[in-house]
């Protein structure tokens, strides 16, 4: 007896290993994923106080290899910048900078670039190494793979951004900007849907079909409120309009369609690109709170779901009341880089409970 039942025993561990073998691998490359979403994260902040410093146009060449070593010596200052002196942003804004000032704006720009290539490496080499050791879960390999693709053209764009200031306007493209910022983005939500995936096997919700669409639609509405951040710090609209919840003693500013052709107002106006953040606020303001309940109060949703809505909630609160100190005190660094943070986790925590949700 004990003879014949063997093998089935035999077989029975075998896939026991199995499972316990995939269920390990599938934690491991979350693990790995949730590590570059979180060096993303650190870089969208970087990018913001970037931007903020004005330290974006500081490096006037795009050298991925080359320009990972800082300039060394004296003459490599002199060197770099010489080569920032010759920008409209220098003769424009900055004519006269001492070196030393120079520096300060230098090191910034020089950190978001330096994440940026640490987000490659940390992105390129687990990826290989899990691949060579078969330990991507079936289905996986081309979307990781896809995401790396993504990272690159996301360098790319980068420097096609900051090339838009060093030609005659000393500022970049907002349009840009948005490009550059938006695909971040994407590539930070593309991480962590992949590693809720790989952590949440089984669906975490019994929730209907509304209710999910519901969550996806809050997902996209965050997306397209970090696009209209981008264009408010693209032009500065931050400076403007510093009242709340009235716009200078306006609800609808009268300038909002000052601009002709009509459609340059949604990019280009200060009035129009700060009443439209302003509208996608208000919306969120009053539709995550009903998400929230509706979440609350489902039957079947589920305790992982019900805390997905509400960390969402609080997330969403806490990123408004930041948003709107930002306002009121005209932008001060601290308060706009945590508001940038914030974009972040309100992003991811509408992604989490659309995962949820699913």
């Amino acid at each position: 007896m004990e003879m014949i039942d063997r093998p089935r025993y035999d077989a029975l561990a075998v896939g026991a290993e199995h499972t316990g073998s995939n269920a390990r691998d599938r934690r491991a490359v979350a693990t790995w994923l949730l590590c570059c979403c979180a060096l993303l994260f650190a870089m969208v902040v970087v990018g913001g106080v970037t931007r903020l410093t004005h330290s974006g146009l500081s490096i006037t060449e795009w050298q991925p290899i080359v320009g990972t070593l800082p300039p060394l010596s004296a003459a490599d200052w002199a060197n770099v910048f010489a080569k920032y002196q010759a920008t409209p942003e220098y003769r424009q804004v900055n004519f006269g900078m001492s070196l030393d000032a120079f520096k300060s704006i230098f090191w910034w720009e020089y950190a978001h670039r330096l994440l940026g290539r640490a987000i490659g490496v940390a992105f390129l080499l687990p990826y290989l190494w899990f691949l060579v050791r078969r330990r991507i879960p079936r289905g996986y390999a081309g979307p990781l793979f896809a995401i790396f693709v993504l990272g690159g053209a996301q360098g790319a764009l980068g420097w096609y951004m900051v090339q838009s200031g060093l030609v005659d306007d000393p500022r970049v493209s907002q349009l840009r900007l948005i490009a550059h910022l938006g695909l971040a983005f994407l590539i930070f939500g593309a991480m962590f849907w992949v590693a809720l995936s790989l952590y949440r096997s089984r669906p975490g919700s019994t929730a209907n079909a509304g209710l999910r669409r519901f969550a996806i639609a809050l997902s996209g509405l965050v997306f397209l409120m970090v696009l209209a951040g981008g264009l408010v710090a693209g032009i500065r609209a931050g400076f403007a309009y510093n009242t709340f919840p009235s716009m200078n003693g306006y609800w609808v500013p009268p300038e909002i369609l000052m601009l002709d052709p009509w459609y340059r107002n949604l990019t280009d106006n200060m009035a129009t690109v700060q009443f439209d953040h302003r509208m996608i606020g208000w919306a969120l303001a009053l539709l995550v709170p009903w998400f929230a309940w509706r979440v609350h109060v489902a039957p079947h949703a589920g305790p992982q779901a019900r805390r997905a809505a509400l960390l969402l909630l609080a997330l969403t609160i806490v990123q408004i009341a930041v948003g709107i100190s930002t306002l009121l005190l005209s932008v001060p660094l601290p308060l706009a880089a945590a508001h940038q943070a914030g974009a972040v986790l309100v992003f991811a925590a509408a992604l989490n409970a659309s995962h949820a949700l699913r």
